[in-house]
């Protein structure tokens, strides 16, 4: 079936060239314009088919009939996509926790000791570790927020004391109360910054399993992102339990 075009705008010279259509009842535009032919150009473009095409199109042509309204499009990574950023970032890796508790933690023996009242014997020698205190010897910094209810949640409490092996593989670690948290108006949200200029957003189900992490990229949401981090990181503090 044939999609019919709305004509959205047309260059003011040039014969009416480019035109920008949109497919009625989506968010898909269809731009008419001067195809790119040299080869040398088609070759800097990432993962061009044999079955696309490119063509030129003047800016003022989006900028005057473009769409207006800001549009937030998911980028969802694989879990070993986002693994690896700790370890391609350049700079500073700095995380707030808000959540009351981690079903993952939960299925570790570590975590079985904890609440046994038993002593925790922190691994401080495994993959992890050993990763973490190799980006710190590069000069890279890892640091962290953890949000604490009054009083802190079980779960809250097992990483007070994971803390310890947390900054015994270099990183930074401090706490904040929830009350602080609303007062600061902080993000109800779980998420890493990596160089101040990508969000990595962590999803959680009901059952408090980590289900995918998305990218933000937008320079306008990793700026409120990283203003959030100043004022958690400003009014946190270490924490002697952790």
């Amino acid at each position: 079936m044939t999609r019919r075009l709305t004509k959205v705008g047309t260059n003011s010279g040039n014969n009416g060239c480019p035109t920008l259509y949109q497919l009625p009842g989506t968010d898909d535009y269809v731009v008419q314009g001067d195809r790119v032919t040299d080869p040398a150009e088609l070759a800097q473009m990432d993962n061009l088919t044999a079955d696309e095409g490119a063509v030129t199109v003047p800016r003022e042509l989006l900028a005057n009939f473009g769409p207006k309204e800001p549009v937030h499009v998911p980028q969802p990574i694989s879990f070993d996509d986002f693994d690896g950023m700790f370890t391609t970032f350049k700079h500073s890796a700095w995380r707030l926790e808000s959540r009351r508790r981690y079903a993952w933690d939960e299925q570790q023996d570590t975590y079985r000791q904890f609440i046994a009242g038993e002593p925790v014997g922190w691994d401080l020698d495994d993959p992890w570790c050993r990763e973490r205190r190799e980006q710190v010897a590069l000069g890279k910094r890892f640091e962290r927020v953890r949000i604490l209810d009054e009083p802190a949640t079980t779960g809250q409490r097992y990483l007070l004391d994971n803390a310890r092996r947390n900054r015994a593989a270099g990183e930074d670690i401090r706490t904040l109360t929830r009350g602080q948290a609303e007062e600061l108006r902080l993000p109800h949200e779980d998420f890493w910054i990596f160089d101040s200029r990508v969000v990595a957003l962590l999803n959680f189900d009901d059952a408090d399993e980590m289900t995918g992490v998305e990218l933000i990229t937008n320079p306008v949401d990793v700026l409120r992102y990283c203003q959030a981090r100043e004022a958690a990181w400003h009014h946190a503090r270490l924490d002697e339990a952790g």
